[in-house]
């Protein structure tokens, strides 16, 4: 059975990222378009794939614009929370 403890502060933990080995690389919309099968009597139509293959890709391909956008977004975000936090959050007299 899988151990389900966790570390970390709360509301930190693995941040949306999953564990992954150091070798691990995202596959790529270039990739996707690059592939290539080896071809039977009885197999595939080539075009049919060629073109689900580009489909794939290119949704590909927008999924990681949109995730390096969001990203973006989401650093901005947290800067500004952080600036407003700095200016306009409870101080802490210690004495």
């Amino acid at each position: 059975m899988r151990s389900t403890a966790r570390s970390g502060p709360p509301g930190r933990r693995n941040a949306g990222h999953h564990h992954r080995s150091a070798a691990y690389r995202p596959l790529c919309a270039t990739q996707v378009r690059q592939q290539r099968f080896g071809r039977c009597r009885s197999g595939l139509d080539p075009a049919e794939v060629d073109g689900y293959l580009r489909r794939i890709a290119d949704e590909l391909a927008a999924l990681h614009a949109e995730l390096a956008r969001t990203r973006e977004e989401n650093a901005r975000i947290k800067g500004a929370l952080r600036d407003w936090q700095s200016r306009f959050g409870p101080r802490v007299v210690r004495g």
